[in-house]
């Protein structure tokens, strides 16, 4: 299941149409046929840093993402052993520092299992899922 964010391209903004009910998401598991199997839940809430990995200073960054390759990563990372459930959302448009870039959930039976199929949902929503540009912080001159 995944949640969308809608751009409004006059404001060059997001706007959110929905964001994601992590309570929700974990309700729903919870109620599944399969949670006898979970022993742990993991969520992930990533954002827009003020600085870039290099340390550069930064406003903000503009995303957007594939729809359909989201879709894959989900099955994908649901189809590891001990994974039970996957969710995930990806925001998109023009983001300002602190804002949200994703939530990533997953459920499943172990810690081991869990924490790897967490860390692999969000490397690959990184690496081939979301195309990042981040905006250079102006500095003004004196």
């Amino acid at each position: 299941m995944v949640w969308r964010t809608r751009i409004d391209n006059s404001a060059r903004r997001h706007v959110h149409l929905q964001t994601p009910p992590i309570q929700a998401w974990l309700e729903e598991i919870k109620r599944g046929p399969d949670s006898s199997r979970i022993g742990m839940y993991l969520v992930h809430n990533g954002v827009v840093r003020g600085t870039s990995r290099n340390g550069n200073a930064v406003s903000g960054m503009k995303l957007s993402y594939d729809q359909a390759r989201l879709n894959q990563v989900i099955q994908q990372v649901g189809d590891r052993p001990g994974i039970v459930a996957v969710r995930a959302w990806v925001n998109e448009g023009v983001l300002q520092v602190g804002e949200d870039i994703m939530y990533a959930l997953v459920a499943g039976d172990i810690r081991e299992n869990v924490f790897s199929g967490l860390q692999e949902l969000v490397r690959l929503i990184k690496t081939d899922v979301v195309v990042e540009q981040e905006m250079a912080q102006q500095i003004s001159a004196p």
